[in-house]
């Protein structure tokens, strides 16, 4: 296999790719501002149930929750374990981890603002709705973009782990591993190439994330 046909195999995977990483993106980033507000919940259980969950989500493998998340229906209610489904249960798995560790950024940030900020608005007559959407969480926002870059960076790699569930059609690790197993290279050695190029990909998709987030980052420092 000539190096332009894998640059285009692994385009193809690179779109796959690109559909799981937004797709996480676009549900755990919400979510987890759903689950930080349960966290930071004066009410005690809701408060130590949503704490455990943030606890074992990230105590434990990705790799492992997405095992649980695809096996999980049909060792406790027999459901059939669809081509849909794999791919359905691999989004979930991944929204569900991401959305614990977004929770805990923004609860930093959200930490993070003064106390006289909130006395002030109270003052001012505002509602905590109001209080929360026009003062708390615009700063919040501006000082949980380094952290949350890093994480989203993460996604980029970590979409790499959808070779767990085999999805249909694979993402670009999954089919740079199947180039390289097939391809072989002077006497019997396999070729690496394949996985060289999946690795620039998943740099350059980093790199651009880096930038569009670091521009964001810049529009939001007003006072800077």
């Amino acid at each position: 296999m000539t190096f332009q046909q894998m640059c285009t195999q692994l385009l193809e995977g690179l779109e796959m790719t690109l559909i799981i990483f937004f797709l996480v993106l676009i549900f755990s980033l919400p979510l987890g501002l759903i689950v930080c507000f349960g966290r930071r919940s004066k009410f005690k259980p809701l408060s130590w149930i949503v704490r455990v969950f943030i606890d074992i989500l990230r105590g434990t493998p990705l790799m492992l929750q997405l095992l649980v998340v695809f096996y999980g229906p049909f060792f406790l209610f027999g459901m059939t374990l669809t081509k849909e489904w794999r791919f359905a249960a691999l989004i979930i798995g991944f929204v569900i981890n991401y959305s614990a560790y977004f929770a805990e950024i923004y609860r930093a940030g959200i930490d993070s603002i003064p106390i006289g900020q909130y006395e002030a608005a109270e003052v001012l007559g505002y509602t905590r709705g109001q209080t929360f959407m026009k003062i708390i969480f615009p700063q919040m926002v501006k000082r949980v973009i380094p952290p949350t870059t890093n994480e989203i960076i993460t996604l980029v790699k970590d979409t790499s782990m959808a070779f767990v569930l085999a999805t249909t059609p694979p993402e670009m690790f999954t089919l740079a591993k199947q180039i390289t197993a097939a391809g072989r290279m002077g006497q019997g050695a396999k070729s690496m190439l394949p996985l060289f190029i999946a690795g620039v990909f998943y740099f350059v998709l980093n790199a651009i994330v880096s930038w569009a987030m670091g521009k964001l980052e810049k529009k939001l420092a007003y006072y800077q």
